[in-house]
């Protein structure tokens, strides 16, 4: 009797085990399924995640690649603004120094117009200083003075000065020069040139001797003249200058007695010196 409940016990005992086994692995493998469920949730996420990070790199990196792409463009575009201001410093510099040149050339037309204006006044004084001078040879008709702006010129009919075929000037005519050389040596901004001018007669057999031509006749006259203003007259030497043309430039025709009266004469240019020479000596 002991022997069949003992025997019973362990029946039950065992059958009791055997059910908490099978329950335990039950239990196991739902634990396991649940685990191998996550772990692929994991992965999916994780899989995920790393498309989402390659995604965003690709983006990170398209826009580092924009970014220098950029910062290129700015850089050529600053080199494009620093050489376009090179350029606009040097069209400044030129433009600044043009216009100076043009301030500086205006200043001097100015003062060269200056100086033509006042050397036409002096002009014009020394004119009326002849005139007064000469109005009796003027009144005759033996002399004649002209002026057009800045050149003045004296005429004179040769019998004024000179004798018939005489190169050495006559007694009336060294007064007639004084007067003209009192006013002309106080003129320093003209050159002044004598010219002797002939008419077309060729020289006569007795003179032929000392004037082979009219070229030498009228280059001997106007060589007195010289002579008499620079050691007579005080006249400046440096301004004065003495052509002789012979009959090259007739005033009138040679074929009346008194067209070549007006041909055979001495004419005392006054012209300008160099403009810029004048200019220089005005003061301020």
């Amino acid at each position: 009797m002991r022997i069949r409940t003992v025997a019973r016990v362990v029946m039950c005992a065992a059958l009791v085990t055997g059910c908490v086994s099978t329950e335990t692995h039950k239990k196991s493998l739902t634990e396991l399924e649940e685990t191998r469920r996550g772990a692929a949730q994991t992965a999916a996420a994780f899989e995920s995640f790393k498309k989402q990070a390659a995604a965003e790199a690709d983006s990170v990196q398209k826009q580092f690649a924009d970014a220098n792409t950029q910062i290129a463009v700015l850089m050529r575009r600053a080199g494009e603004l620093e050489a376009e201001t090179a350029r606009a410093n040097d069209l400044a510099k030129r433009l600044d120094e043009r216009l100076k040149a043009e301030a500086a050339e205006k200043a001097r037309l100015e003062q060269e117009r200056a100086a033509k204006e006042a050397e036409i006044q002096r002009l014009t004084r020394t004119h009326e200083e002849l005139t007064k001078s000469l109005q009796a040879e003027i009144a005759k008709g033996n002399i004649k003075i002209k002026q057009v702006r800045d050149r003045l010129t004296i005429n004179m009919v040769d019998r004024v000065l000179f004798d018939s075929g005489q190169s050495q000037v006559k007694p009336a005519g060294l007064q007639v020069l004084k007067q003209v050389s009192d006013i002309l040596k106080n003129v320093a901004d003209k050159q002044i040139r004598i010219e002797g001018h002939t008419d077309n007669v060729p020289i006569g057999t007795k003179l032929k001797g000392r004037f082979p031509t009219n070229w030498e006749l009228s280059t001997a006259r106007a060589t007195s003249v010289v002579r008499y203003l620079i050691e007579e007259g005080g006249v400046d030497r440096a301004n004065l200058l003495a052509v002789g043309y012979a009959d090259t430039r007739p005033l009138a025709g040679n074929d009346t007695e008194e067209g070549r009266t007006a041909n055979r004469r001495i004419e005392i240019a006054l012209y300008p010196k160099d403009l810029s020479e004048i200019a220089s000596q005005l003061k301020p």
